[in-house]
């Protein structure tokens, strides 16, 4: 079993562990794979979990017991470590246009993404956000606020009740009020993490509604208490990450909750076409020459 395989059936597991084993996975996972190469106590106490909690968790990854985890992990990483040193020299070529270094960047962190998310996470959330009995609230941060935004906004034409929590103090504290068992609450957050998005999932959790968390590889710690994770590579060798993989797994979100509803979809459209038309939201195509 190799190291990456290790953080993908942790990862995986997620959504079956208990909430202690959640917790101290997350913090695993978080802190990837530095936070599991000390002893069992420190890091239970660092997850604030119990050891007994970590000794179920690897049992449940397949291992016998801690002692048995951390040896097939720091095998992989001295084989990752010794990996650098045999690419062969000149492996880099040259790139012919200036977007196209940037570009494969993307692409690799795409790739990524798709390893990183379990499918089983990924058609859970899309059903979740399919099903018309369950209200939708979607909250992004800082810098993912325009995902969430641009979710909503088209997750309201496919199907009806759902909200777009704005980046206001008060917007989130005062949807729990109506929120109920059930319900889905998606939320953006990637590093640096932020207390709201924390607070939202624990406290939407708490009253019943179902989290589905967007966030990176590292976990935002609202992962602890969010039913499905999509956990994205967002690094990129810039100032800052790059959110290009959030988007992505937006749309292919929205084209998987469409897929379960066609009919319902297309009569929507159908409205929300005829009411642009009568009110002349939008200006008709000019035709002919420039004008």
């Amino acid at each position: 079993m190799s190291a990456m395989n290790i953080e993908q059936k942790m990862r995986a597991s997620l959504g079956d562990l208990t909430r202690a084993e959640r917790q101290a996975a997350t913090h695993i996972l978080s802190h990837f794979p530095m936070s599991a190469l000390g002893s069992i106590t420190t890091l239970a106490r660092a997850a604030e979990v119990s050891s007994p909690t970590i000794v179920r968790l690897v049992q449940k990854l397949g291992f016998r017991g801690y002692s048995d985890y951390q040896a097939a992990l720091r095998a992989e990483v001295e084989r990752l470590l010794v990996a650098p040193l045999s690419l062969p020299e000149g492996a880099r070529e040259p790139q012919a246009h200036p977007l196209q270094s940037f570009a494969a960047q993307v692409v690799a962190n795409i790739e990524a993404t798709i390893g990183q998310i379990p499918a089983q996470d990924f058609n859970g959330a899309a059903a979740m956000l399919a099903d018309p009995s369950r209200k939708v609230a979607v909250m992004g941060g800082r810098l993912t606020h325009a995902h969430a935004d641009y979710m909503a906004t088209l997750l309201r034409v496919i199907r009806p009740d759902v909200t777009y929590l704005a980046d206001h103090l008060t917007d989130w504290q005062q949807a729990l009020l109506d929120m109920r068992a059930g319900d889905v609450v998606v939320i953006f957050d990637i590093r640096r993490y932020e207390t709201n998005a924390v607070h939202l999932a624990e406290l939407a959790a708490g009253q019943g509604a179902e989290v589905i968390l967007i966030t990176d590889r590292w976990l935002s710690p609202a992962a602890a208490h969010a039913r499905h994770s999509l956990p994205c590579r967002i690094e990129m060798p810039a100032t800052w990450d790059s959110t290009a993989t959030l988007m992505v797994v937006v749309e292919a979100l929205l084209a998987q909750v469409q897929g379960h509803l066609p009919d319902q979809v297309q009569e929507r459209l159908n409205q929300l076409e005829d009411i642009f038309a009568r009110t002349r939201v939008f200006g008709a195509p000019r035709m002919g020459g420039r004008g």
